[in-house]
């Protein structure tokens, strides 16, 4: 579901028999199998498993994997990914979005430009002025 790279470390998972109301907050990773409702704050990586069902406002998270189901609003600064079992109903606010043969998305997208203007920017940055910079798109 989720490539490696971009797992780290697991800080936190709520269980498919668990179901919480409230704000979270995660540096790493964080997994939802079970029943959320609420604000998601901040975090690297959030995985929906195929048997979690947010109602949620997800904030400022990095990279956003969705394999269940979520109502609400969504802000990645990295990526959105939609899994051929995820169910998505509400507005999306990404700068890469990647929807799954199968998957169901109804509603809004806005694909942010700033968060991809600024990572290019900070690699030429990186690089030598005089280099040429060849980017593949595979």
């Amino acid at each position: 579901m989720v490539r490696n790279e971009t797992i780290g470390k697991v800080s936190g998972f709520i269980d498919k028999e668990t179901e919480i109301n409230g704000d979270i907050r995660f540096k790493d990773s964080f997994r939802i199998d079970g029943k959320f409702k609420g604000r998601i704050l901040a975090g690297a990586s959030l995985i929906v498993g195929d048997t979690g069902e947010l109602e949620a406002d997800i904030v400022d998270v990095g990279h956003i994997s969705i394999n269940g189901r979520v109502k609400g609003t969504l802000k990645a600064t990295e990526l959105i990914e939609i899994f051929s079992q995820g169910r998505v109903i509400g507005q999306m606010l990404t700068p890469k979005l990647i929807i799954e043969e199968g998957a169901f998305f109804q509603g809004s997208c806005m694909m942010e430009m700033k968060a991809l203007e600024s990572k290019e920017s900070k690699e030429s940055r990186e690089n030598n002025d005089n280099e040429i910079v060849v980017k593949s798109f595979d």
